[in-house]
């Protein structure tokens, strides 16, 4: 026992030594050796941010020789839960064998689905043409493999989608898809397109202290994207009802379990091309978020265009890390792989974090082809990979290594470069690129193969004229930053040209275009730019200008090559001085006594002078008065050196201050917002106090929410209270009074009356285009709800005799009312009894009757027009009666089709002009079923152009 107990004092010693030592790295030397125990936290007390938590779990395997699963980094609050996870560890696992891989399981194919219109059509398409080709090859933390076939993806995609429609989702409506990196991602997307919904990818909460944060950067994401469901794991299930109390449309929180254990029809919906696809929301915006809207066109169009650039085919294999929630690894891993049958090899961005050579030697192993990552990713490469780790690897196979979604450092791409040459990796496959969600993804390339392209400018020109001037050749660099620097010099990084059918160019504040190296706003046009942010419309205007999207970067060309310089907003004027703020905070990050990585530098308003502030916001823990005044000397050197002067402001911030995205980028919004409400240097609450505090807050809209429903229940009792007062009266009516016209005036009077009551008001228009009275004519309806025969009673302005299905007529109560109104009820099943109804239905018009049809035969709560029925169509072409189309609008929102419950609201009757069939004989030939099949083609395109709601099936 007492040697175990002394076991375990070593490894915590050990341990407590290893978490110290880091801490001192990432404060440059400034912190004493002392203070931390089991109990200290990693992100209060050691200041550890989530690449941090990595390296961490880096150093204790190589030092202590075990291997400790990856989402200990994650989950770990204390060094004392890093001991618990160590006591339970295995020894350090084999390097990974040097032999190669497997590339693909199948043969190249030759073509690709260049006739498909959406992304679903695409997957029907692999299906249809090699449905057990591997698609998906999924990578877990133990090196073991799960591959997904393409009719694998659309069987699994086909339950979800059944099950969502069971749990009521309807067509165009918002399901966020809140899951990591796994298989029942891709089938909890395609299920949901299959279904009619509109994806939304966010990314589930990291760490449980970061659960505020979180749920406050996507309440407001999920009120304006209106989302009617959440797909997540079980373990976020209760963290995700929280959204519930402050989202009113949000109905269900759905696990990827329940989605599985619901097996049924999904009832295909058409898609078209200018359907969204999905909602690819910004990750900078703190109180105003906004969705990128991308159609499937975008979408496709954008694929087909970077894969001509990439040369891209079904021999290449895609390795990938990339998030599924981010653009990059959405759009540009799979999707583009999903079109052109590209091998895709995911692993979780976890896994890759904790350990980057799982990302190197899946490219060794799968013989990768292409790649993707942010400039973080290589550099990171390059500061945690030894010679060990590396060995025996082989990246000669690597043709593009496309780097980009955030600033490209010349530095890094040039030591990753020679760097990573032993192992096979050419500085030719380097290829630098730009995009951007408002551009769907990728909108600049450069040339295949070319390697990267740096561009060497004088400093003084471009920050004060915003002209790149080219540096000469013997001009000193030592750049560090996405924009390299040195006294005089900057460096920019080639983004190649636009892609094929794109358009960019540099506008001044004026909106005239600049020349080549003159440093201005980019815009761009092309079939792959999106139409603007969802439900966002000033957002969207302040977009788009003149038919040219105004992203907010600013960027200067030569040589046809686009150079990107920063943001707009990230931009600081001072003293007719453009400042970069990215060139500044990599140069703060580099001092001794802050955290590189962790500066963010922006504007803030001053009141009292008109101006903006300079504000430098640096994370040092640790640091003692005299250090601290020290490293504010040395800031205000460095930024005299760099931007003409010391910052207004300079605050030395604790750890976890520094904001950043799901991404990595600094948030200069959130930090700025922070600054300027004094938040700055509050710590972050417990986990505990964070759920306590959500929960809190979800009162009042619970009750705000409870006492809607309240009213809306309220509401309902008293409509059928009305309803069930007049039903008696009005059945009375209807069977004493003599004439029809009377009959149908009382049913009038008492339609118009709960209407009023009700506040659901009816106008028609149109009235004027009925052919005379007297005149045989068929009205057609669309179908919605079961009010729809109350407002067409209430508010046309003759009356009309119903065809209806004969169950109506059962019972002898409901039978009396129809026939006084002279209701033709039609069998529906028995052919023969069908046969005398439709005689009898002709007999009707004979009698210059007006025959009221809803040819779709019922109504169902998914808006849409179902398929036609043909009787009324054929009753008109054979008596050469016209058909008038009826257009409903409103009344499948006020009684939904399931729902007892109304909702007040407008309803609108649109009449039509008369179709004459004997106008169509001509085009039918004279036969009378081509007659009707006309009437049913016309009816139906009036009907769909004006009931604003989608084609459910088309033509029978």
């Amino acid at each position: 026992m007492a040697a175990r107990d002394r076991l375990l004092a070593g490894e915590s010693q050990a341990l407590i030594a290893i978490v110290e030592g880091l801490a001192e790295e990432l404060r440059q030397g400034t912190i004493r050796r002392a203070g931390l125990s089991l109990s200290s936290s990693l992100d209060r007390d050691v200041g550890l941010d989530s690449l941090g938590r990595m390296e961490l779990l880096a150093r204790i395997e190589r030092r202590l020789g075990v291997h400790l699963p990856e989402q200990i980094a994650v989950e770990a609050q204390t060094i004392g839960d890093l001991l618990q996870a160590l006591q339970r560890a295995g020894e350090t696992p084999a390097r990974p064998s040097s032999t190669h891989g497997h590339r693909t399981d199948a043969a190249p194919i030759a073509t690709t689905p260049q006739g498909a219109l959406t992304l679903v059509e695409v997957l029907r398409w692999h299906v249809a043409t090699h449905p057990n080709r591997t698609h998906i090859t999924l990578l877990s933390g133990d090196d073991r493999e799960e591959g997904m076939s393409y009719r694998e993806l659309f069987e699994e995609a086909e339950t979800t989608a059944a099950a969502l429609q069971y749990r009521g989702l309807k067509p165009q409506e918002a399901v966020v898809i809140m899951l990591p990196t796994a298989r029942a991602y891709f089938s909890s997307f395609f299920g949901v397109l299959l279904a009619g919904g509109v994806p939304v990818p966010i990314y589930p909460p990291a760490r449980m202290n970061q659960l505020e944060d979180h749920f406050k950067r996507h309440r407001t994401l999920l009120q304006n994207c209106q989302t009617a469901m959440l797909i997540t794991v079980a373990e976020a299930r209760g963290f995700a009802r929280l959204f519930q109390a402050q989202c009113d449309t949000l109905r269900a929180v759905v696990t990827i379990d329940d989605l599985a254990a619901r097996h049924g029809h999904c009832d295909t919906l058409p898609i078209t091309a200018e359907d969204i696809a999905f909602l690819q929301y910004t990750s900078g915006s703190t109180g105003n978020p906004k969705g990128v809207v991308l159609t499937h066109a975008n979408l496709l169009a954008n694929i087909r265009a970077s894969g001509r650039a990439l040369q891209a085919d079904s021999a290449d294999v895609f390795v990938s890390w990339l998030p599924l929630y981010h653009d990059m690894g959405l759009i540009g891993a799979w999707f583009g792989t999903l079109y052109h049958a590209t091998r895709l090899v995911i692993m979780s961005p976890l896994l890759f974090l904790a350990r980057p050579q799982r990302w190197l030697w899946a490219m060794h192993r799968y013989r990768g082809t292409l790649s993707a990552a942010p400039n973080f990713a290589y550099e990171l490469c390059l500061r945690r990979l030894s010679d060990r780790d590396l060995e025996g690897l082989d990246l000669s196979a690597w043709r593009a290594a496309l780097n980009g979604a955030e600033p490209v450092n010349p530095n890094t791409v040039r030591r990753f470069c020679e760097r990573f040459a032993p192992y096979g990796f050419r500085r030719e496959a380097m290829t630098p690129v730009y995009g951007l969600a408002e551009a769907t993804l990728a909108l600049a390339m450069p040339p295949l193969g070319r390697g990267p392209l740096i561009d060497r400018i004088e400093r003084e020109a471009f920050m004060n004229e915003g002209v790149a001037v080219e540096a000469g050749p013997t001009a000193p660099t030592m750049g560090t930053s996405g924009i390299g620097t040195s006294g005089n010099v900057l460096e920019f990084m080639a983004c190649g040209q636009p892609l094929p059918a794109h358009e960019v160019r540099i506008v001044d504040d004026g909106g005239r275009e600049l020349p080549e190296r003159r440093a201005g706003r980019l815009q761009f046009r092309g079939p792959s730019a999106t139409a603007g942010y969802f439900r966002s419309p000033a957002a969207t205007r302040e977009l788009i200008q003149s038919g040219w999207v105004t992203p907010g970067d600013l960027a200067y060309i030569a040589r046809g090559e686009v150079y990107i310089t920063g943001r707009t907003q990230d931009v600081v004027i001072r003293a007719g001085r453009n400042i970069y703020p990215h060139e500044l905070e990599e140069a703060v990050g580099e001092l001794p006594g802050v955290r590189r990585g962790r500066v963010a530098v922006f504007g803030s308003p001053d009141p009292q002078s008109g101006t903006e502030r300079l504000v430098v916001v640096a994370e040092t823990n640790g640091l003692q008065d005299e250090a601290r005044e020290r490293l504010r000397v040395l800031v205000n050197t460095l930024a005299s050196d760099l931007v003409g002067g010391p910052p207004d402001d300079l605050v030395l911030a604790p750890s976890g201050t520094v904001l950043k995205t799901s991404s990595g980028k600094i948030r200069r919004g959130a930090c700025r917002e922070l600054y300027e409400t004094g938040a700055i240097g509050r710590r972050q609450p417990p986990a505990w106090r964070q759920v306590a505090r959500l929960m809190v807050a979800t009162v009042h809209p619970a009750l705000r929410r409870a006492r809607r429903g309240l009213k809306s229940v309220a509401y309902g009792v008293c409509c059928w209270s009305l309803f069930a007062i007049l039903a008696p009266i009005v059945w009375t009516l209807v069977v004493l009074l003599p004439r029809r016209t009377w009959r149908f005036g009382a049913m009038r009077m008492a339609a118009r009356f709960l209407a009023r009551a009700a506040r659901t008001p009816c106008t028609v228009q149109g009235a004027t285009l009925l052919p005379p009275e007297g005149t045989p004519v068929v009205l057609c309806a669309n179908h919605s709800s079961i009010l729809d025969a109350y407002y067409l009673v209430g508010f046309l302005p003759r009356p009309v005799s119903f065809v209806a299905k004969a169950e109506l007529g059962r019972h002898f109560i409901p039978r009396l009312f129809f026939d006084r109104i002279g209701t033709e009820l039609v069998e529906r099943s028995d052919k023969q009894k069908g046969v005398a109804d439709a005689r009898r239905i002709a007999e009707t018009l004979r009698r210059a009757s007006t025959l009221l049809f809803f040819p779709e035969g019922t109504f169902s709560r998914i808006p849409g027009l179902l398929p036609f029925h043909m009787g009324a169509f054929i009753a008109a072409a054979e008596h050469g009666a016209p058909v008038v189309p009826v257009v409903l609008r409103g009344t499948r929102y006020i009684l939904r089709d399931g729902n007892w419950i109304p909702t007040p609201g407008p309803v609108r009757i649109e009449i039509g002009a008369a179709i004459d069939p004997r106008a169509l004989e001509a085009e039918a030939g004279g036969d009378a079923w081509k007659t009707a099949l006309l009437l049913r083609t016309r009816t139906r395109e009036y009907l769909l152009a004006h009931c604003e709601e989608p084609d459910l099936a088309g033509e029978n």
